[in-house]
């Protein structure tokens, strides 16, 4: 049984999330408090909410999490050469939160394979534009002639960013914001991106799954470490991938 929080209640200990062999591995608790302070509180201890509209708030923490390394991020031979060209081609940029609850509604409205409608609720995108009004939850955008055709968004913690979820409308344009927010995220010593949940999508990115307790002392250490600021880049964190030797698919 998962235990029910009400809003002055602290989550339970991971160690409590249902098993593997469970119907809802990972499922660790459920409320209807959303607030920011909730939110904070479960990133920082490796818990993350995801549930469907019209179910209470689902909380989980996953085991093994899967995870991305920013310097391990696989670029295709295919992409590099998509990198140079849009370094060169002053169409394309990168624009980070120029707007952020458009990037989720974004997200929101993208089919996803095996999924019935989406997590990204009302209550969702509420939440998490009161994160970004606080400096704590970013987009990157990829934009094309004046047009938003890409992105991503997430929570950004010290030196822990944990990415939310991604939408294409041209052909790897998420992949061309993951790529900024890497090279960007590497600079400034983030070693690690929670990808929550393990997909053959985010493993050909080159994400990987740990083991719980190795991701929440990873936690623990870079959450509490100094916010990065100002979170301002642009199109120039793509020359990692083009000037020098990378992993490729």
């Amino acid at each position: 049984m998962i235990t029910w929080l009400d809003p002055q209640d602290p989550f339970p200990p991971v160690e409590r999330a249902l098993g593997p062999a469970s119907d809802a591995p990972g499922l660790l608790a459920a409320s209807r408090d959303l607030s920011p302070q909730r939110l904070l509180l479960a990133y920082r201890q490796g818990i993350f909410p995801w549930y469907s509209e019209g179910q209470p708030v689902l909380w989980w923490s996953t085991d093994p999490r899967m995870v991305l390394a920013p310097h391990r991020l696989k670029i295709s031979v295919s992409l590099r050469k998509t990198l140079r060209r849009i370094l060169r081609d002053p169409d394309w940029e990168i624009r980070v939160d120029d707007d952020f609850v458009a990037v989720m509604q974004a997200c929101a409205m993208t089919p996803r394979d095996g999924q019935l409608g989406t997590w990204i609720t009302d209550d969702i995108v509420a939440a998490y534009g009161s994160l970004h009004r606080l400096g704590l939850a970013h987009s990157v955008e990829t934009w094309y002639r004046g047009e938003r055709v890409g992105g991503l968004y997430g929570v950004a913690l010290g030196r822990m960013f944990y990415g939310e979820s991604m939408f294409a409308h041209r052909t790897d344009a998420s992949k061309i914001a993951l790529a900024a927010l890497c090279g960007f995220l590497e600079r400034h010593g983030v070693t690690m991106i929670d990808c929550q949940q393990e997909t053959d999508h985010l493993a050909s990115l080159g994400a990987e799954p740990i083991p719980r307790e190795q991701f929440i002392a990873h936690v623990r250490q870079t959450a509490a470490e100094a916010n990065i600021s100002p979170w301002r880049f642009d199109k120039s964190e793509l020359t990692r991938w083009t000037s020098q030797a990378s992993t490729e698919l």
